[in-house]
């Protein structure tokens, strides 16, 4: 269907406030799916009927006029509202939920979330179903910026007032060692010092934990590498390049490297880490609950269930909340 220029839409609204947050034509464009020649004409559309400039478009960055901040401010509070009132239908009648943007941590997306999605759609008929799969900071950043509806993803600490979470699975940090190197009944700490770390990116808040807790233990370990992908990891410790502390889904990622590593308890005092889901609070009413109360069963026997047959010394660190 085309807008008629006149006509004030919550698509073109939309397209305003991706614009206005992205500072982008290209990048509201890649945020929306849709073609940067589309979201021009929205905004003139929008721009026509309101009778007022919103964005200064030959500015790089782009940015709100005077009359857009008035807008910007007006436009959130109405997309709150359509959200919340396609909520509270979808309560009383799933079957009318049209649209639905999942973020799901990358550790999820090849066990966890194709279940979720195929039972979601068995309820939800005529839904179109967004997924952005992604690194927790990068997840939370789009909700931030109201490009998802629901995230799931790591804690980062220091919650944000407006989201609603869901606790859903706790999980100790491990060692991974190369196959045979390691006694385990021997003092773990004295022999993985005699090997490199291989750490975890601290570009990434999950390897800042890791350094911050190994700085608690008084703990120094240089290490030579630096990554940011799990597959690459324990491809160099099967190879024996070095060691690494990482999490059961991080194994679980890369399982093809689990008859090069063995898997050990981290030493010293433990750490762990909690995956939850979130949304804005107040928007999406129960639907982020019962989401949440999908996903444990789906977590228990795709992932907990499988990693302590596998590494039986994890199970009181991996858990469903």
């Amino acid at each position: 269907m085309v807008d008629s220029p006149g006509r004030i839409t919550l698509w073109g609204i939309e397209v305003f406030m991706a614009a206005a947050d992205e500072r982008s034509i290209s990048a509201a464009a890649r945020r929306l799916g849709a073609s940067p020649s589309t979201i021009s004409q929205q905004l003139t559309n929008l721009e026509t009927a309101i009778g007022a400039t919103l964005l200064e478009r030959s500015a790089r960055p782009i940015r709100l006029t005077r009359a857009g901040e008035i807008m910007h401010r007006r436009a959130q509070t109405i997309l709150n509202e359509a959200a919340q009132a396609r909520a509270e239908m979808a309560m009383q009648d799933l079957s009318v939920l049209t649209r639905f943007r999942l973020g799901m941590i990358e550790d999820f997306e090849a066990d966890v979330t194709p279940q979720l999605l195929t039972h979601m759609a068995g309820r939800l008929k005529t839904c179109q179903f967004l997924l952005e799969t992604g690194a927790s900071h990068t997840l939370y950043d789009l909700l931030d910026a109201r490009a998802l509806d629901v995230i799931v993803a790591a804690e980062l600490g220091g919650e944000a007032d407006w989201t609603e979470v869901h606790p859903l699975l706790r999980e100790g940090f491990v060692v991974a060692a190369p196959k045979g190197q390691i006694d385990p009944n021997s003092d773990l700490l004295t022999q993985l010092k005699t090997l490199p770390l291989i750490q975890y990116t601290q570009r990434h808040y999950m390897g800042r934990m890791l350094t911050a807790h190994l700085a608690r233990q008084n703990l120094s370990i240089p290490f030579r590498f630096e990554i940011d992908s799990y597959h690459a990891i324990l491809a160099l410790v099967g190879q024996g390049t070095g060691w690494s502390i990482l999490t059961p889904l991080a194994l679980r990622r890369a399982r093809r490297f689990a008859d090069q590593i063995d898997v050990l308890p981290l030493p010293g005092a433990p750490l762990s880490r909690t995956i939850s889901l979130k949304a804005r609070k107040g928007i999406l009413q129960d639907m982020p609950a019962e989401v949440a109360a999908t996903l444990k069963p789906i977590l228990q026997s795709a992932i907990v269930d499988p990693a302590i047959d596998r590494h039986p010394f994890i199970a009181a660190d991996l858990t469903v909340l």
